[in-house]
């Protein structure tokens, strides 16, 4: 286990290596290869109506005169070990790793993601909770209650569930919920150190309201493969062994359909920590979602390029995290 392990670690860095790569490419290579001079691509990170000491200075921080080579390894030289900027009034410091720095905010782009970080970090947990929880114990009632009146209510409500947008939903719970019925307080964030009784109060509609699309998308995954696991051979022989239904299902059904959920879960959780955006505007909740979004409307380039990093990183450690539970879940995996 603990040679997997490292080979899935060693996968990882390798990985992380080839997006900021890929990365650097997007937001650099790419606009060059299309015509836009180095002044344009130097305002793009100045953020609006740069002045032209501003440019010069973003010019030669980011080496956008010098070879490609040499920009990436002044990139990654920076998430390594850090970098300094000069602001015109003094010299700023951003430690490693620095995602860069945000001249309009006069901020390092860290700072202002760790700062947003705990609000999608607090909707992200809390909603697969609740979409698992839920989602899972529906997908695998359905199966075992296949063509009950249960199951075609189910999956009705989960296909509305995965066909309705988080932006329609998310308003709709706050004009009835909060403002016409008020059975639950208006979303307004408190931190989980402050007060926790008020933190989940402020979340428990963006996270039911962001589970019930996912919960209806893994109800019905969890369904399809329990129907399928359900009449495999070893499940018989489980059976005419005179195990207990409930270890049957359990036991064998369950865990066999579960392989391919945490796949995507995987996948789902990392994008979401990376920034629920439409959730997060739906409920004014100011996370990494909205962080990007700002510095989209803003041309603060160096933020949406600190985000998308920040993104791949978690969606690459949610990986990570879903590999080693395959060994866990499967023993075969850490032998292939």
């Amino acid at each position: 286990m603990i040679a997997f392990i490292v080979r899935r670690l060693l996968s990882a860095v390798v990985l992380m290596f080839i997006i900021t790569a890929v990365t650097f490419g997007i937001f650099f290579l790419v606009p060059k290869a299309a015509g836009v001079s180095e002044d344009d691509l130097a305002a793009r990170f100045a953020g609006k109506s740069p002045t032209p000491e501003a440019l010069a200075q973003v010019k030669e921080r980011l080496s956008l005169d010098e070879p490609l080579p040499v920009q990436y390894g002044r990139f990654v030289k920076a998430i390594v070990a850090g970098d300094s900027y000069d602001t015109g009034v003094s010299e700023v410091e951003c430690s490693a790793p620095c995602l860069g720095y945000s001249f309009r905010t006069s901020t390092p782009v860290l700072d202002e993601i760790l700062d947003r970080a705990p609000v999608t970090l607090s909707l992200a947990v809390g909603a697969a909770v609740i979409w698992v929880i839920v989602g899972v114990s529906i997908g695998v009632l359905s199966a075992l209650r296949r063509g009950s009146l249960f199951d075609r209510a189910a999956m009705a409500v989960a296909l509305a569930g995965v066909s309705l947008p988080v932006f329609f939903t998310g308003l709709l719970s706050l004009a009835f919920i909060v403002h016409a019925w008020g059975l639950l307080p208006s979303v307004d964030y408190k931190p989980l150190t402050q007060d926790p009784a008020a933190w989940a109060s402020s979340l428990i509609l963006p996270w039911i309201t962001l589970a019930f699309l996912y919960a209806a998308m893994y109800a019905r995954l969890t369904r399809a493969g329990m129907l399928e696991t359900m009449n495999e051979d070893y499940i018989r022989t489980a059976r005419a062994k005179g195990l207990p239904e409930r270890t049957v299902v359990t036991k064998h059904g369950l865990r066999a359909a579960l392989t391919p959920l945490l796949t995507i879960f995987g996948l789902d959780f990392g994008l979401l920590v990376g920034g629920a955006v439409l959730t997060e505007r739906a409920f004014s909740l100011k996370g990494l979602g909205q962080l990007s979004l700002d510095g989209v409307i803003q041309s603060d380039l160096p933020v949406v390029l600190g985000v998308v990093l920040f993104a791949a990183l978690f969606v690459v450690l949610a990986n990570l995290v879903v590999d080693v539970l395959y060994g866990v879940v499967d023993p075969r995996v850490r032998h292939s």
